[in-house]
């Protein structure tokens, strides 16, 4: 996934239930984030097993989400107190691309 550089992204730490799809996911940003869902961030949100991503984002046209299943891997997202954390889309393709896990 190519990420533009200017966007902030904000990930969900706790889990989410991936059965959601845009309009769902939509509402969890309008309800959990302070940013404005028509800004072009990226809203990324992980499963309680971390072996499913799901990114929101919204472009010119309308809405879209970049979903990701690792068969084998888990995601290390960052552990912290807060329900949002905020990287921005380098970090996050870090973390896609190379900073998996095997689930202990």
């Amino acid at each position: 996934m190519i990420l533009p550089k200017s966007r902030r992204v904000y990930i969900s730490v706790g889990p989410t239930d991936m059965r959601k799809s845009i309009n769902g996911m939509s509402h969890l940003v309008a309800d959990n984030f302070t940013t404005n869902i028509f800004s072009g961030n990226l809203y990324a949100f992980c499963n309680r097993n971390r072996d499913i991503i799901k990114i929101l984002f919204w472009n010119r046209k309308g809405f879209h989400i970049w979903h990701k299943r690792l068969e084998e891997d888990w995601f290390r997202l960052p552990e912290s107190r807060r329900e949002v954390i905020n990287i921005d889309s380098k970090q996050l393709s870090l973390r896609l691309t190379t900073i998996l896990g095997t689930p202990s």
